[in-house]
């Protein structure tokens, strides 16, 4: 609940920001006068005076413009001085996905948030629990001959995501680990072996990585999420496909991992019960 501030104090308060604001700027009295179109004498009662009086909206506007900072920061009513289509560029950006095994972008939002928890809701199976074989079938028909090239690339910053010190949770939907064993949708063609080495890899990194790894399996007729990635407290990047848009405002953070929050919750299988459903997928695998 926002606090209430007493006139007086909000008129002090607001001397005080204005006068930070002006030496900031390197702006003299009379410099604002000429900006804000009111005489000097105005901006000198401005910051002297001693009253509860506050200018009107219209002078603390132009004065907030002409400083470079927002009015709800003059006034108190924030402590975030940037004008809101300040805070908006900085706190939400568009970046393009390659569709590509080695994305920059990606890789420096891992360095960023390396010791922070990551929660993670993969467009496909992760890429980060591939095998080679899985990577070349999927990534070799857009890459040729440079496949084995960006794969070696791809498992070295994999392997540093590893060590990063970070927890990882996955949240799938049941339905697209199923799709997988059965080569069916998305996995069309996928030969049986590749599936069967693939769920093996699975079993084996999660034995070896569990508790930092966790995966959960959610029903997507129940609840639903498109692809995103909260990197800790940092930032969270929802996947368009052809671009990712990131947020590092804390209020929308926040909102994505309770999001994240609610397909755990909602997960048909937990992260306890993860290997036990390889197990059987490994028998729908089969030839």
């Amino acid at each position: 609940m926002r606090k209430n501030i007493d006139k007086r104090d909000r008129a002090g308060l607001f001397r005080g920001r204005l006068a930070r604001a002006m030496a900031e700027k390197e702006t003299t009295q009379s410099g604002l006068a000429r900006a804000v179109g009111v005489d000097r004498s105005t901006i000198s009662q401005l910051l002297t005076g001693q009253g509860a009086r506050l200018p009107n909206a219209q002078v603390v506007a132009e004065c907030a413009a002409a400083l470079g900072v927002s009015a709800d920061w003059l006034l108190g009513l924030t402590e975030r001085p940037e004008r809101l289509a300040d805070l908006l560029a900085t706190s939400l950006t568009m970046t393009e996905a390659p569709r590509a095994l080695i994305d920059e972008t990606i890789f420096g939002w891992h360095q960023e948030a390396a010791g922070y928890k990551v929660r993670h809701v993969p467009a496909t199976l992760p890429d980060m629990l591939k095998t080679r074989a899985m990577l070349r079938w999927e990534y070799e028909p857009q890459l040729g001959r440079t496949a084995d090239q960006a794969i070696g690339a791809s498992e070295d910053r994999l392997n540093w995501m590893a060590k990063a010190g970070s927890d990882y949770e996955i949240a799938l939907p049941r339905h697209e680990i199923e799709a997988f064993a059965r080569a069916e949708g998305y996995y069309r063609g996928l030969p049986a072996a590749i599936r069967a080495e693939q769920i093996a890899r699975l079993k084996t990194l999660y034995a070896q990585l569990y508790p930092s790894l966790r995966i959960y399996l959610f029903d997507a007729r129940r609840v639903f999420s498109a692809p995103v990635t909260v990197f800790g407290p940092l930032l969270a990047v929802l996947y368009l496909g052809r671009h990712y848009i990131a947020f590092r405002d804390s209020a929308r953070v926040t909102s994505f991992s309770g999001h994240f929050d609610w397909l755990v919750r909602e997960a048909e299988v937990g992260a306890r019960d993860f290997p036990g459903f390889l197990d059987g997928l490994a028998r729908d695998a089969g030839p």
